[in-house]
């Protein structure tokens, strides 16, 4: 007998069936699927579309596939984490395409329930949520501890692991058991760094003579501006653009700890939806799932493509610890920081760090956009429509407000009903719960 939550899970495939296996089968369309209209995947440029060609091996057919796929698998996930709850154990995407969705759940009886949203289903040991608290743990522990010979550990949903990596092993193992934690120590040499300080070139340049990259630009309320790394400026210190004339000052900044921060332009600049002149028009900020395709732009290196490898990732630099980013399978140099990860026309987050380079590839890390936009106020500059003012409830009444950042498990209600945010997005006017249900789910 099904619980009742799997038995959700099932009255909701019942619904939705032949809708989400359509946007999982890897084949185009006529007509776009919800999820893939509402992220916008079919406005993917060509200088994006080209960058993934190169770095994932595709050809542009299988490029545009691959995002609408991605889209429709995030809804998927979305739905399937509210229908199976504390049982969630994470989702990711794979093959060229991203054709095929693996939701993964402590509990066998959720298995039948899985496949009928026509996803794949495996049974682990581990909850997200346990998993998740682990990692806070081993957070807190590295806060007590020095971990130079241990730069990186995230939650790998895929292995259902808490990963250490470690340079030596005995460090990982040691690290493990400061925080009474079980997870599994991966050996690498890779020490990520922040990728700034390089003379020359384009982008913004710092009151020390310092190049970062702008990540993308913002508002707050009618200051105009732009989010980018932490560690390239704090609060006060001015910017120059790539012309050298004067642009904004940073108003508020965070590293290590996070890494993030906001600068103020002046009157002689314009927020703008694009990214670098490439013609990457931002539509929103809906979170990418492990596995989906993600671009970086930077000043140094420009477009280069790969894949979200972990989410809920700490890294150590020598200036200290940053927790909450995202592990990437892109290259970037020194220079590239604070600049653009996008994953179709939806902003991902701004460059951090990493390790390697774009001549024999590397890792890098980025910190998700929507916290900077929640913690700063700041809305996302988008194509399309007037994301309103932060805290406008909207109509036809209710808590959900334009401007607003959500989780994933946040509710709200509009118009009377109550509804539950599938995928981390900041809200924006046409993105009212009844309009997206690749986005919310009514309950």
């Amino acid at each position: 007998m099904l619980r009742p939550h799997a038995r959700a899970v099932r009255a909701a495939a019942a619904a939705t069936a032949a809708l989400l296996v359509s946007g999982l089968s890897g084949t185009a369309s006529a007509r776009p699927e919800p999820a893939a209209a509402t992220l916008r995947t079919a406005d993917a440029p060509p200088a994006l579309l080209r960058a993934m060609e190169r770095d994932l091996g595709l050809d542009r057919r299988q490029a545009e596939r691959r995002l609408a796929n991605e889209a429709e698998a995030g809804a998927t996930a979305g739905r399937l984490r509210a229908a199976l709850g504390g049982d969630f154990a994470g989702a990711w995407v794979r093959g060229a395409e991203s054709a095929t969705l693996t939701v993964a759940t402590t509990d066998a009886a959720d298995v039948p329930a899985i496949e009928a949203q026509g996803a794949n289903a495996v049974v682990v040991r581990r909850s997200l949520a346990a998993l998740d608290e682990a990692k806070a743990r081993l957070d807190r522990a590295a806060a007590r501890h020095a971990t130079p010979d241990t730069p990186v550990w995230y939650v790998d949903v895929r292995t259902n692991f808490l990963v250490v990596q470690a340079v030596r092993a005995e460090a990982g193992r040691a690290l493990l058991a400061a925080a009474g934690v079980e997870g599994r120590v991966e050996v690498s040499a890779e020490r990520p760094r922040p990728l700034y300080d390089l003379r020359g070139g384009d982008a913004y340049y710092m009151g020390s003579g310092g190049r970062c990259s702008i990540g993308f630009p913002v508002t707050r309320g009618t200051q105009q501006g732009f989010a980018t790394a932490g560690h390239c400026g704090r609060a006060g210190t001015t910017t120059s653009g790539s012309n050298r004339v004067a642009q904004g000052t940073f108003q508020a900044s965070v590293f290590p700890g996070n890494d993030m921060a906001w600068v103020a332009a002046n009157s002689s600049w314009t927020a703008t939806p694009y990214v670098n002149g490439s013609g990457v028009q931002v539509a929103g900020s809906v979170q990418a799932p492990v596995g989906a395709s993600v671009c970086r732009s930077g000043s140094t290196t420009g477009w280069h493509c790969g894949t979200v490898q972990q989410h809920n990732t700490s890294v150590t630099y020598q200036e200290g610890t940053v927790s909450g980013v995202t592990r990437t399978s892109v290259c970037a140099e020194p220079g590239d920081s604070g600049g653009s990860f996008v994953s179709g026309s939806q902003a991902q987050g701004v460059t951090s760090g990493g390790s390697g380079n774009c001549t024999s590839g590397g890792t890098t890390f980025f910190q998700p956009v929507n916290p900077i936009l929640q913690a700063y106020g700041l809305t996302l500059k988008t194509t399309g429509s007037d994301p309103g003012d932060p805290g406008d409830p909207g109509e036809p009444g209710g808590t959900w407000s334009a401007g607003t950042a959500y989780q994933a498990g946040d509710t709200v209600t509009y118009g009377g009903a109550t509804y539950r945010c599938l995928q981390g997005h900041q809200a924006q006017t046409g993105w009212e719960p009844p309009n997206v249900p690749a986005l919310w789910q009514r309950v």
